[in-house]
C-alpha cells in the first residue's frame, strides 16, 4: 500500500482549507476561492517569486509575503485582502507602472493584459512619478513569430524559464542591472524554436507579441469555441479565437474568421503549450476550404453543391446491381475526420452495398519529445476503432489497372 499523502489545514480569509505537504500558499488560496493576483507564478514553471504582487498577510509574520513561494503550513491564517496586503499590491503595481510606457490604446495586449486587469482591481492610485521613463527597444522582431517591446515587459521572467524549462533552447536572458535590466535574445540567437509561440500566450502584458496576430483583431471582437488540433496524433486541445463580428466588420483581416489557435489546457495530452506547427497551421480553414465539389457532366467538369455530388455518387453505385460490380468500387477515407463523420461514412456506403472502404493516413514526419509527434494523423485511432482498414495502395492499384 502506497503511504497516504500528509496534509496541512490552514485558515484562508476565514475558510479553513486542507491540502497536500508542499503546496503553496497561493495554490491553498485558489483552492480556497480567494485567488490572489500573480504575473510571475505560472503552474508549468519553476517558481522566480520576484513579480511581488502576490503578497498576503500571514498572522504572526511581521513582512507581508509573497503567496507563490511561501508553503502553506499546518494552522497558518491567511488574509488577501486585508488594508495591509491591499496597500502593499497597490504599491507593488506603481514600481512596475513606473518605466511601463502608457500606451494602452495601442498596445495589441489592450483587453487581455493583467496590468490592465490588476491596477483595475488593486491599483487606482495618484501618480506620484514625474520624471523621464527609462527608454527601451520596441517592436523588435526576435524570431518568425514573435515581436519584442522591451520597455512593456515587466520581468516576470517567464519567457526566460520557458526557453530554459521547457524548450531547453534557452534563447532568452536578462541583461543590465537595475532599473535599465531588460528582457532580450542572446547574442546570435534568434527565437526560432519549435515552441516559440508559447512565450506570447504566458507573457502578462505586451511585451512579447505575436506577429502572425498583430493588429489584426481587437481581442473584445473574439469569440471562442473549443476544439483539437488536427496537425499531429498528439491531439493538443486548444481553442479557436475567430472574429465573430465578421458579418458587420469584413474589413477585419481581409473578412477571415480564424484569427488565431491558442492552446487549451489539458494535464493528460499536453499541459498548456501548443507546437507551432499547429498554432499558426490554421490558414486553410478560410484559405482552402473546400467549398463544393466538381461534377463531370457531358466530359466537362464543373462545379456543383454537396448534396447533388452525394446524390450523385449514391445514383451510381445503385446502378451496380451485383456484388461483383460492387467489388470494383472502393472508397478511401481519412484520418483527419471525426469519429462523427467516419462512422456515417462507414454506415453510407454499407447501406450501398460497397464493402471495400478503407482510410488511409498521411507519410510520417518529424518528431520531438515534448508534444510533436511523428504520425500526423490526427485521428487514425478512431477509424481503427471503427473497424476500418487501413491503406489505400490496393485500391489505388486496382483503380489504376482498371480492374
Amino acid at each position: 500500500m502506497p503511504d497516504p499523502v500528509k496534509t496541512v489545514t490552514l485558515t484562508i480569509d476565514g475558510k479553513q482549507v486542507t491540502v497536500p505537504e508542499g503546496t503553496t500558499v497561493l495554490q491553498a488560496c485558489e483552492q480556497a476561492g480567494s485567488p490572489v493576483p500573480f504575473y510571475c507564478y505560472h503552474p508549468g514553471l519553476s517558481i522566480a517569486g520576484n513579480c511581488r504582487i502576490c503578497l498576503v498577510e500571514i498572522e504572526g509574520t511581521p513582512k507581508l509575503q509573497i503567496a507563490c513561494y511561501t508553503p502553506a503550513a499546518e494552522g497558518m491564517k491567511v488574509q488577501t485582502t486585508s488594508d495591509k496586503t491591499l496597500d502593499g499590491r497597490k504599491d507593488v503595481l506603481e514600481f512596475l507602472l513606473i518605466n511601463h510606457p502608457m500606451d494602452c490604446p495601442v498596445c495589441d495586449q489592450a483587453g487581455e493584459c493583467w496590468l490592465q486587469d490588476y491596477y483595475m482591481q488593486h491599483g487606482l492610485y495618484d501618480q506620484r512619478f514625474d520624471e523621464q521613463k527609462i527608454k527601451k527597444p520596441k517592436a523588435q522582431p526576435i524570431g518568425p513569430t514573435v515581436m519584442l517591446d522591451a520597455e512593456r515587459c515587466i520581468l516576470c521572467s517567464r519567457c526566460v524559464r520557458f526557453t530554459d524549462e521547457i524548450t531547453k533552447t534557452g534563447e532568452f536572458g536578462i541583461f543590465n542591472r537595475g532599473d535599465r535590466s531588460q528582457i532580450g535574445i542572446h547574442p546570435g540567437k534568434t527565437l526560432d524554436n519549435n515552441y516559440s509561440g508559447n512565450v506570447v500566450d504566458i507573457c502578462p502584458v505586451g511585451a512579447l507579441t505575436d506577429r502572425d496576430f498583430r493588429f489584426k483583431c481587437r481581442v473584445w471582437y473574439l469569440g471562442a469555441a473549443n476544439s483539437v488540433c488536427p496537425g499531429c496524433s498528439r491531439g493538443c486541445n486548444i481553442q479557436i479565437h475567430h472574429n465573430r463580428e465578421r458579418e458587420w466588420r469584413p474589413h477585419i483581416a481581409n473578412g477571415e474568421r480564424v484569427m488565431r489557435l491558442k492552446p487549451r489546457y489539458n494535464e493528460d495530452v499536453n499541459k498548456w503549450w501548443m507546437c507551432d506547427a499547429g498554432r499558426y497551421g490554421y490558414k486553410f480553414i478560410d484559405e482552402n476550404r473546400l467549398t463544393h465539389v466538381q461534377m463531370r457532366t457531358n466530359g466537362a467538369t464543373q462545379p456543383g453543391a454537396w448534396d447533388d455530388g452525394l446524390r450523385r455518387v449514391a445514383d451510381a453505385l445503385k446502378r451496380l446491381k451485383d456484388a461483383k460490380a460492387l467489388d470494383r468500387a472502393g472508397v478511401i477515407l481519412s484520418s483527419h475526420m471525426t469519429n462523427e463523420n467516419l462512422f456515417a461514412a462507414k454506415r453510407f456506403f454499407a447501406a450501398l452495398g460497397v464493402r471495400n472502404v478503407v482510410f488511409q493516413r498521411p507519410k510520417s514526419g518529424d518528431s520531438d519529445q515534448l508534444l510533436i509527434q511523428p504520425d500526423k494523423s490526427p485521428n487514425a485511432k478512431g477509424a481503427q476503432a471503427l473497424g476500418l482498414a487501413e491503406g489505400a495502395d490496393a485500391l489505388l492499384d486496382r483503380a489504376a489497372k482498371k480492374q
